[in-house]
């Protein structure tokens, strides 16, 4: 049988401030990307999240970002290499520390917006961020944007990756993602976005912004919770996965 892991960012509520539905997410997803407060998410709710995914056995990574709360984590920031990798491995340190105190487990890393889009393609950034996870756990997974350089830069570094596509997201002939600051790049049509991940699990092609089919060879499927209708959206994808015969497991589990 086909398998598929559908994944989400989480814990990223601070303080007074809530946003997404992480319970509603955490019933639909196998893995969950969990804040660690460098661009959203607060000790109290990073820990109320690992707890509700230890609960429901959704497995949980690490979702490490640029040291951005004002942009969310999705400006890019001009940090030396040597500064993002201990930024990087403070993040780790700090959610793996709230994740055992539950008794959970860390499986993986996934960074987040501004970062997760320039390491793809960048010889600065990524080689920090790589180091970073490798000298704090080696048998971390590393996840990366399905077919960029990043993800084979890890993998000849040792490590375990796996690919990701994303459901909500536009992308470029080029098989990138369509920058947020272009008009079309999120997609909110709930049974477009269902469709394109059965097609994009059944014959590893997506369909680009220009209408040409790129291929795309992923492990996961990311669905934003953030985005206006991210549950119903992340339910109709399930569902039509499920209903197309494709099951539904974490690559970490």
């Amino acid at each position: 049988m086909t398998t598929i892991d559908l994944n989400s960012d989480m814990g990223e509520s601070f303080g007074r401030w809530t946003l997404g539905d992480d319970e509603a997410m955490l019933d639909i997803v196998t893995s969950a990307n969990v804040a660690c407060g460098f661009h959203a998410g607060d000790p109290e709710g990073i820990l109320a999240t690992l707890t509700a995914a230890q609960a429901k056995g959704v497995v949980v990574g690490a979702h490490p970002a640029y040291r951005d709360l004002a942009g969310f984590g999705r400006r890019n920031l001009d940090a030396s290499p040597k500064e993002l990798y201990g930024d990087v491995l403070y993040q780790l340190g700090a959610i793996a520390g709230l994740a055992r105190s539950i008794g959970a487990e860390v499986r993986y890393v996934k960074p987040h917006g501004a970062l997760y889009n320039t390491i793809a393609y960048d010889e600065k950034h990524a080689p920090a961020v790589i180091d970073a996870i490798g000298s704090f756990d080696e048998s971390l997974v590393v996840m990366g944007l399905a077919g960029s350089p990043f993800v084979e830069k890890a993998k000849a570094a040792g490590l375990t990756t796996v690919q990701e596509a994303f459901a909500d997201r536009a992308y470029t002939p080029g098989g990138e993602l369509v920058s947020r600051r272009e008009p079309g790049s999120v997609l909110h049509d709930t049974a477009l976005v269902a469709e394109r991940m059965v097609r994009l699990v059944q014959e590893g092609v997506i369909e680009a912004i220009d209408g040409t089919i790129v291929p795309v060879e992923a492990d996961s499927i990311c669905v934003h919770s953030d985005s206006p209708g991210a549950v119903e959206i992340a339910r109709a994808v399930r569902d039509a996965l499920v209903g197309a015969g494709v099951e539904l497991r974490s690559f970490a589990a």
